[in-house]
C-alpha cells in the first residue's frame, strides 16, 4: 500500500502523507474506506506510530480523511478530494510559471508545451 524510501530526503510523515494521497487521488482508496490503523501501519512500515499519527492528522487537515472518535480514519468524499487535488496542481503550476519567468524565458515556450499536452 504505502512505501517508504530511506533515501528520499523528506521525512517520513510526508512520504506517507503522499502515498496516501496518491492511493486517495487515484481511486484506489474508496470514499468512506478505513485507513490501517496507526500501530498497524507503523508496524507494517517498521516506522513510530507517532510519525503515522503525525500523516494521519496532515491529511485530515488536508482534507483528505476524516476520523471517527473511537473507530479510526477514513477517506473522505471524492469530489472534495479531487477539489483539493485541483487546487495543489494549480499551486504547483503557478509556482512553475513564476520561476519560468524568474528565470527570462519566453511565455510562448510554456504556451506551446501546455497545448502539446506536456509531451516532449
Amino acid at each position: 500500500m504505502i512505501s517508504i524510501d530511506n533515501r528520499d530526503p523528506r521525512p517520513l510523515y510526508e512520504q506517507v502523507v503522499d502515498g496516501f494521497r496518491k492511493l486517495i487521488v487515484a481511486g484506489v482508496l474508496a470514499p468512506d474506506e478505513k485507513l490501517p490503523s496507526v500501530r498497524s501501519l507503523a508496524s507494517e512500515l517498521a516506522i513510530n506510530p507517532n510519525t503515522i499519527q503525525r500523516a494521519y492528522r496532515e491529511l485530515e487537515v488536508l482534507g483528505y480523511t476524516y476520523s471517527a472518535a473511537g473507530k479510526g480514519s477514513f477517506v473522505a468524499a471524492t469530489s472534495a478530494t479531487a477539489d483539493l487535488h485541483r487546487q495543489e496542481l494549480l499551486e504547483r503550476f503557478d509556482a512553475v510559471v513564476a520561476e519560468w519567468d524568474a528565470l527570462g524565458f519566453d511565455r510562448q515556450g510554456l504556451r506551446n508545451r501546455l497545448e502539446e499536452g506536456g509531451k516532449r
